[in-house]
């Protein structure tokens, strides 16, 4: 399992759980700050984003995750859905995001924070 820094890593380490319970595919919501951080295992690499919609602050890390959808004439329905598992969607409205980088679907300049995330001795530590 490999770790993801978020650039620039600021804040407190706090240790989020153990990297053995946390699988490829789950995610975790870690109680940090006001609204908490989810830490994601996306194919073995390790992801922190805020658990913050910023389009009307629902608990973006409860939403789905999964792909994004890409044009494609050629498919059935002119699209498919690539890079499963790599975005996760508000509950409320469906705002996406990726998790690795916190950057938006659709909405330009409407991010949400990522943090740094790493592996040290099994436990998984969040800077934040």
């Amino acid at each position: 399992m490999t770790t993801t820094p978020a650039v620039p890593i600021h804040g407190r380490e706090h240790v989020v759980g153990l990297a053995e319970e946390l699988p490829p595919g789950h995610r975790i919501i870690a109680p940090i700050g006001r609204h908490g951080v989810g830490v994601y295992n996306i194919a073995g690499r390790l992801h922190a984003i805020a658990n913050y919609c910023p389009h009307e602050g629902g608990p973006l890390c409860l939403g789905r995750t999964r792909g994004v959808t890409q044009a494609r004439p050629e498919a059935p329905g002119g699209a498919v859905e690539v890079r499963d598992g790599e975005f996760v969607y508000c509950p409320w409205h469906q705002w996406g995001f990726e998790i690795a980088t916190g950057e938006p679907v659709v909405e330009p300049g409407v991010s949400v924070p990522v943090y740094a995330v790493r592996i040290d001795d099994g436990k998984i530590i969040v800077t934040a």
